[in-house]
C-alpha cells in the first residue's frame, strides 16, 4: 500500500510539473516555433537536450529544495546564490514568473479572440475569474487541474502525430531548413533553464509538502520524460506545417487543417494547459508573497487578479517573441549552480 501511495504521489507530481511547464507557449506551439522549430532538423537536437535537462535538473531541483526544507524558491536562492545575491535573484525571479503569468494570461485571451471570435478582454476575464475559484483550494485545486489536464495534452500530441504521418505530411515542407547558429545551439539550454526557473515557483513548495523523498525525485523524472516526449512530438507536427507563422495559436490551426473534427476539442485542451500554467503561476507567486507579507490566501488571490488584469490589452505573440527568450538567456545561471552546487546529504 505503501509503495502504491508513492507512485500515486509521484504522478501527481509529474503531472503538476508537465502542467506548469506546459504554459500557453507551449501548448499553442508559440513557444516550441521560438526555440526549437524556427531551426529545422538541429531544433529536433536540441529537444533532446532540452529533454534531458527537463529530466535531470528537475529531479535536482526538487530534492535539493526538499533537502534543505525551501518553503519558497526565495529560500533555494539562498542556498544557490547565497545570501547576498539572494535577495536581488528572488526579486527578479518574482518579476519574471509574473511576466510569464501575464504572457500566459494574454495567451487564454488569443484562444478567445482568434479560435472562438470573443473578445480577448473577455478571455482574459473569464480565465482570471476560474483563477481566482480554483486558488480557494490552493493545493488540492493545483493538483486537481494538472491531473486532470496534463495527460488530456498527451494524448492529442499522440494524435496529432500519429495523424501528420498517415497523412503523410511528416517534416517534408521544413526538412532542409537547418540552422547550427550559436543561438540555435545555446537554444535547449536557455529553454530547459528558463521553464526550470519558472517551475520553481511551483515545484519546491510541492516538493517540501510531499510525503516522500522517493516520490518527490520519481515525480520530476517521470515528468520530465513526458514533457521530452510532448516536445519531440509537437516540433515534429510543427515541423511539417507551412503557416506555422502567421498564427498566435499554431497548433490549434495544425488541428484545423488535417483533422477537423478534434479541432474543438483541442481547442479545449490547449485553453487548459494555459490555465493550469496560470494557476501554477498565480500558486507560486502567492506562496512567495506571503513569506514578505502576512496576507490571507482569499485577498490575496483577489489582489493578484486585479494585477494580471491589467495585462488584456497585450498581444500574446508580442509579449512571448520577447519576453521568453530573454528570460531564458537570464536563466543560464540558474541551471549552472544547480549542476554546480553539492546536493546536501539526507
Amino acid at each position: 500500500m505503501k509503495k502504491k501511495a508513492e507512485w500515486s504521489e509521484a504522478w501527481q507530481i509529474a503531472a503538476v510539473y508537465v502542467g506548469t511547464v506546459i504554459g500557453a507557449g507551449f501548448a499553442t506551439g508559440r513557444e516550441i516555433i521560438e526555440f526549437f522549430t524556427r531551426y529545422g532538423m538541429a531544433g529536433t537536437i536540441g529537444v533532446a537536450v532540452s529533454g534531458v535537462l527537463f529530466t535531470w535538473g528537475g529531479a535536482r531541483l526538487m530534492v535539493m529544495a526538499r533537502r534543505i526544507g525551501a518553503a519558497s524558491y526565495d529560500e533555494l536562492n539562498r542556498y544557490l546564490f547565497g545570501n547576498m545575491l539572494s535577495p536581488f535573484v528572488t526579486l527578479v525571479m518574482t518579476v519574471m514568473i509574473a511576466g510569464v503569468t501575464a504572457v500566459m494570461i494574454a495567451g487564454a485571451g488569443a484562444v478567445f479572440e482568434e479560435q472562438l471570435g470573443w473578445t480577448r478582454q473577455a478571455g482574459v476575464a473569464l480565465t482570471l475569474g476560474l483563477a481566482l475559484l480554483v486558488m480557494l483550494f490552493d493545493r488540492k485545486g493545483l493538483f486537481g487541474v494538472n491531473v486532470f489536464v496534463a495527460p488530456m495534452m498527451v494524448l492529442f500530441s499522440a494524435i496529432a502525430f500519429v495523424k501528420t504521418i498517415v497523412a503523410g505530411d511528416l517534416c517534408r515542407p521544413d526538412m532542409a531548413a537547418v540552422d547550427y547558429s550559436l543561438k540555435a545551439m545555446l537554444s535547449p539550454f536557455s529553454y530547459a533553464a528558463f521553464n526550470l526557473a519558472m517551475a520553481q515557483a511551483v515545484l519546491v513548495p510541492i516538493a517540501r509538502e510531499a510525503t516522500d523523498e522517493r516520490a518527490v525525485r520519481r515525480g520530476a523524472m517521470l515528468g520530465g520524460m513526458v514533457l521530452t516526449v510532448l516536445l519531440l512530438l509537437n516540433h515534429m507536427v510543427l515541423l511539417s506545417f507551412p503557416h506555422k507563422d502567421d498564427y498566435d495559436i499554431p497548433m490549434a490551426e495544425v488541428v484545423h487543417t488535417f483533422f477537423t473534427v478534434l479541432y474543438w476539442l483541442y481547442v479545449v485542451v490547449i485553453y487548459g494547459e494555459i490555465f493550469t500554467s496560470v494557476i501554477g503561476g498565480m500558486f507560486g507567486l502567492a506562496r512567495q508573497v506571503r513569506v514578505w507579507a502576512p496576507l490571507g490566501g482569499k485577498w490575496l488571490g483577489v489582489l493578484l487578479v486585479l494585477l494580471f488584469a491589467a495585462v488584456s490589452p497585450f498581444h500574446y505573440g508580442e509579449l512571448l517573441s520577447f519576453i521568453y527568450p530573454l528570460f531564458g538567456y537570464m536563466s543560464l545561471v540558474l541551471l549552472w549552480l544547480l549542476w554546480r552546487r553539492q546536493l546536501p546529504r539526507r
